[in-house]
């Protein structure tokens, strides 16, 4: 996975929502953290924060072999295990652990989402294509709903109807950090663009690792683009049900997200040769519609 900054994060957060900081540069699943999040859960949001980060380079960072990465998962998994079950994880990880273990207890964390994110980190050291809409959207169910979950917990909505609504904002925002890092994934040998609609825009596998801008690639992106926006849509409700500023902080999250989604319009659906980047501007128009959701 990759890296965050800006409400809609550098990829891989995604991904997923309502959580850390903004210029935190790297977990893409915590997109913002402001003055709008409630102070009393800035340290359990941190620690959740460290936990998925460090996972996160444990897959993705340095010259590591695919083998050594996944050993090096199933030992912070047990760490985890030790962690939530009140034992002490091993010295590799103690700070991370130190800081999840007391949030864990305190708020009731669900641990299955926290293990689901490592499934998430596991499969990314494997997998490098997706069959189908369905097929990341599974990934999504790993790589970036949980955040979305846990912080719900946190803010204590637990209805399925937000849940539903919180999975939709979560998947609509990795899916929209794929189509912005287009540029940087696929030299690196990841396409996150579902197969099954290549040849739908007579796309194929060597147009995307060339990178061509054609209208072949642009279709191919702008329906992905649409995809991702109707998602981001049906969750968006989310925000009335969300209490106080944690609220407000998710108005900007969503917008954050739609406002990428723009950016990419704008610049023709030329991802595979530009990244579009959020300005100071852009910051101005997203709280203007937060404040109109």
């Amino acid at each position: 996975m990759n890296h965050a900054s800006n409400p809609v994060p550098d990829r891989g957060a995604a991904t997923a929502p309502h959580g850390l900081s903004q210029g935190v540069d790297h977990y893409e699943n915590f997109p913002v953290a402001s003055f709008l999040c409630p102070p009393a859960l800035r340290p359990a949001i941190a620690a959740i924060y460290w936990f998925a980060r460090t996972a996160d380079d444990l897959a993705d960072e340095g010259d590591a072999t695919a083998a050594t990465r996944l050993a090096d998962l199933a030992a912070y998994r047990a760490d985890l295990a030790a962690c939530a079950g009140g034992q002490p994880a091993s010295a590799r990880w103690a700070a991370v652990f130190a800081r999840l273990q007391p949030v864990i207890k305190q708020f009731g964390l669900p641990v299955n989402l926290l293990a689901d994110l490592l499934s998430a980190f596991e499969q990314d050291v494997v997998k490098t294509r997706y069959a189908s809409q369905a097929e990341l959207l599974d990934y999504c169910r790993w790589s970036a709903n949980p955040v979305g979950r846990l912080l719900l917990h946190l803010y204590g909505v637990h209805d399925a109807i937000s849940l539903r609504q919180s999975d939709c904002v979560c998947s609509a925002l990795q899916l929209i950090n794929f189509w912005q890092d287009l540029s940087r994934d696929i030299p690196n040998g990841r396409i996150y663009l579902p197969a099954d609609s290549w040849a739908t825009h007579s796309v194929d596998e060597l147009q995307l690792l060339a990178l061509q801008v054609n209208p072949a690639t642009t279709g191919l992106i702008a329906a992905n683009v649409a995809w991702a926006q109707t998602l981001m849509r049906e969750g968006a409700p989310l925000v009335k049900t969300v209490p106080g500023r944690a609220g407000w902080e998710l108005r900007l999250v969503v917008q954050g997200g739609l406002r990428i989604a723009e950016k990419i319009e704008q610049l023709g659906f030329a991802t595979l040769r530009e990244r579009p980047k959020l300005t100071a501007w852009d910051a101005t128009v997203m709280a203007w519609r937060a404040l109109w959701m």
